[in-house]
């Protein structure tokens, strides 16, 4: 204790032997001890974020894993009827700029505007939303706008993949992930090796004869202009499964109830012998 009010006394502090003295590293009070004080952002807010971001991401990967994205053919400009798809997280997206409203003379408002004002509104949502209730239905208005958000991605992917679907269907197409599994079981099933889809494309042979001329005109949209395959099968290698009749005889006929057209009024038989003949040295070793 201190004598007197000069402050260059000595301070004598007197202590209490039955108060033992704690050793090691005082742990401090926690924040809830401290009225009106709220939880450190940094570590303790922010590791516990990180800790649930790990969570989601390492569950995300195992998703990709499981569920790898297909693998179509390599892209092809002149295949006027492939349909695009993006992935499945931009579905919604995909879908809501076919609306007019979005598109065509409003598409600046589609593809900037919109997405300036959604990622605008998370932005500022820390400096509007400043209540200090954490309970969902006591806060009507961000809750509300969570919930619609969500509806409306849900209900917009939704929408998309069953137009695609419907296209599809409509099309008579196949998509190209799923016609590659056809090919492969297809080939295990007689005994052949797995198909390589990376292996590079055999080149058209004798692609200078004056017949290629007919063929890019009645056949390419259909087969593709290197005659692996569009909408109809590959042409490449069909010498080594037909022979030049039973080509000659497809081409006059058609095949497959109307799948290939029938030429027999639009070319002439000299036409279609020469055709079937040059179809016949396509053939791959």
């Amino acid at each position: 204790m201190g004598h007197g009010p000069k402050s260059n006394e000595k301070v004598v502090f007197v202590g209490d032997s039955r108060v033992k003295r704690g050793s090691g590293y005082q742990v401090p009070p926690d924040y809830t001890a401290y009225p009106g004080k709220s939880e450190a952002f940094i570590p303790n807010f922010l590791l516990k974020e990180w800790m649930v971001g790990c969570v989601v991401l390492v569950g995300f990967l195992v998703w990709c894993i499981a569920e790898p994205a297909p693998l179509g053919y390599p892209a092809d400009p002149t295949n006027g009827a492939f349909i695009p798809m993006p992935d499945w997280y931009f579905l919604f997206l995909y879908q809501f700029l076919k609306y007019p409203y979005v598109s065509e003379q409003y598409v600046l408002l589609g593809t900037m505007g919109i997405p300036a004002i959604m990622f605008g509104g998370l932005l500022l949502a820390p400096f509007l939303d400043t209540g200090k209730e954490r309970r969902f239905y006591r806060r009507p208005i961000a809750s509300s706008l969570m919930m619609l958000t969500v509806a409306a991605c849900v209900y917009l992917t939704v929408v998309s993949w069953d137009h695609y679907q419907h296209e599809l269907e409509e099309n008579g197409q196949v998509p190209e992930h799923i016609e590659r599994e056809m090919k492969v079981e297809e080939a295990l099933e007689k005994g052949l090796p797995r198909p390589n889809f990376m292996k590079k494309a055999a080149a058209i042979i004798d692609a200078d004869d004056p017949i290629v001329e007919t063929v890019s005109a009645n056949c390419m949209g259909c087969h593709a202009t290197d005659l692996n395959g569009q909408v109809g099968p590959a042409l490449l290698g069909i010498g080594n499964i037909l022979s030049t009749e039973e080509i000659a005889e497809t081409i006059t006929n058609g095949k497959g109830g109307g799948a290939m057209p029938a030429f027999k009024d639009q070319l002439s038989t000299d036409e279609i012998n020469q055709l079937a003949t040059w179809l016949s040295k396509q053939t791959q070793e």
